[in-house]
């Protein structure tokens, strides 16, 4: 795999668009992913030699199925300043996904649905009753069903909480799985990985200077087979900078277009 579309670059942080069946950081040996892929970028960038690789921190993760918007620090205070806005929840994000089956709400209704959740090391996670079970995790989600064709939907979600598989198996707990994805009982094939994208993330800046909203367009794969299902999709919300205060990092606020256009 070559390079990766750069959606945002500064000295604090780089965010690229993570293409659907690559991994984004921790593979064996001889493995691709995501982080090796930016590393490699930025090493021959700045002319770094063998064990001369710059700082990279891992904030923010996809599953190697899905695609979308993936964020890492290039420094040490940016990877503490962005974990902990992972951590305390302030992160704004959103997915969306083509499903299978009846979505359970009527069309453009958000529903909000609070579970406990169980996170085996490997396989599927699961949706338990929240007080059931004393090992389980709450995961939370605001979702609605965006358009509806055939066996198919598109559907928005917005994640409050980041557990391991939460939307997919949030989802296929109500009959209405991920198309593509085998693991949670989807029938529907999907050619590249599973029918879930991340879409934006909203963060605030490490610098201090604004909140950022990062966005990545949905794959060529998902338009070259659900187009009438894509033309649904809301605009990302824009964030203005114009009159941001000039950044300690570079002294001038971030690009306002970070939403891998060219500007």
């Amino acid at each position: 795999m070559g390079s990766l579309p750069i959606i945002h670059e500064d000295d604090a942080l780089i965010a690229v668009a993570k293409p659907a069946g690559i991994a984004t950081a921790n593979v064996p040996a001889g493995e691709e992913s995501v982080f090796r892929l930016v590393t490699r970028m930025l090493a021959m960038r700045s002319g770094a030699g063998r064990g001369g690789e710059p700082f990279l921190g891992v904030v923010s993760r996809l599953d190697r199925p899905v695609s979308g918007v993936v964020v890492f620090a290039k420094t040490p205070a940016a990877a503490a300043h962005l974990a902990r806005q992972f951590r305390d929840r302030s992160v704004q994000k959103t997915y969306v996904a083509i499903v299978e089956g009846r979505f359970p709400a009527p069309l453009d209704t958000w529903v909000e649905w609070v579970d406990g959740f169980e996170r085996p090391r490997h396989g599927a996670s699961r949706v338990v009753p929240s007080a059931g079970d004393a090992a389980a995790v709450e995961a939370r989600l605001r979702a609605r069903v965006l358009v509806r064709m055939g066996e198919v939907s598109l559907v928005d979600l917005r994640p409050a909480t980041g557990r391991r598989h939460q939307l997919r198996a949030q989802l296929a707990s109500r009959t209405c799985p991920i198309v593509g994805d085998r693991l949670y009982g989807a029938r529907v094939p999907f050619s590249e990985g599973i029918a879930l994208h991340a879409r934006s993330l909203s963060i605030e800046h490490p610098g201090g200077i604004c909140r950022l909203t990062l966005t990545a367009d949905v794959p060529a794969a998902w338009r070259s087979r659900f187009a009438a299902l894509l033309n649904h999709i809301p605009p990302p919300e824009e964030v203005d900078f114009r009159d941001a205060p000039r950044s300690p990092l570079r002294g001038r606020p971030p690009d306002a277009r970070a939403d891998g256009r060219q500007s």
